[in-house]
């Protein structure tokens, strides 16, 4: 890679990262708005993925509205107590995205449903969870944000699965999809990471080791499987990034692919920890 375009993914890695640490230590009202508004771009470069394609044909307001209410109805729990019951206006509001398709005169509309849906579900229940894990973390009144944790273990298996497999890869761990990944890189990867899971049970003090070691044995595979699911989407619709918004990075989903897979196995595993373990 030339050396300005390391320096410009090193410095747009920077202030993102920077963003993501400072989002974690805020209320959770408050980090909302801020998943919300990242949820709906990472729905728009879903969508421009099938630019083009003659066989799908995506309904671009059926996708916002679909992903938005729910969006809405899910973290009204934060702001107002809810009965449970009004969570279930949800089915409805997928079943009047479904029935849009009647009106609309395309082909394949059970193609175009299902990714609808899929993507849908795809870039919102993962940002979700984050916001779930944000509550978690201040209703158990943890000063380290789980999310926060998560986030460096995902970082740094990223950056050291590229180092490493840049300095010792020969083996390709999945040559269809990804051809540079390595399993010398994997193997590094998870390696640092594991440290990295150590070096927070020691600096935050609040979480055993047995949570970070786990976390980091959960947090390494699912991301590097995250990561290969994304290059699989880009490599089916023939995409190289899936924006330009991040400079050096390519789009949103390009920076959180690993973290859309990652997620949901983290958030349980912290959830499951919390009450039936700690």
């Amino acid at each position: 890679m030339p050396l300005n375009n390391l320096a410009l993914r090193s410095l747009t890695g920077f202030f993102f990262g920077a963003v993501m640490i400072s989002t974690c230590y805020l209320p959770v009202i408050w980090q909302i708005p801020v998943y919300g508004t990242i949820m709906v771009l990472a729905i728009r470069e879903f969508i421009h993925f099938f630019n083009g394609n003659e066989s799908i044909h995506l309904d671009k307001v059926s996708a916002y509205f679909l992903q938005i209410i729910i969006f809405l109805i899910l973290v009204s729990g934060y702001i107002v107590e809810l009965h449970v019951a009004l969570f279930w206006v949800i089915v409805p509001v997928v079943f009047l995205v479904i029935l849009n398709e009647l009106w609309r005169n395309v082909e394949n509309p059970i193609l175009n449903i299902s990714l609808l849906v899929f993507g849908a579900g795809y870039t919102l229940l993962p940002f979700y969870m984050i916001l779930a894990l944000a509550d978690l973390s201040q209703k158990y009144a943890y000063i380290f944000p789980l999310a926060l944790g998560m986030y460096l273990l995902i970082w740094t298996n990223d950056t050291f699965a590229y180092f490493s497999g840049r300095l010792f890869g020969k083996r390709p761990l999945f040559s269809r999809i990804s051809p540079k990944k390595t399993w010398e890189g994997t193997i590094g990867g998870l390696l640092f990471t594991l440290l990295i899971g150590y070096v927070l049970f020691l600096t935050t003090n609040e979480l055993p080791l047995t949570f970070w070691i786990v976390s980091a044995l959960i947090v390494s595979p699912a991301a590097i499987v995250g990561d290969l699911l994304e290059s699989l989407f880009k490599r089916s619709v023939g995409a190289k990034d899936s924006g330009t918004l991040l400079p050096g990075h390519g789009g949103i989903l390009d920076r959180f692919d690993a973290v859309l897979f990652t997620v949901p196995f983290y958030y349980f595993w912290s959830l499951f920890y919390i009450h039936y373990i700690a």
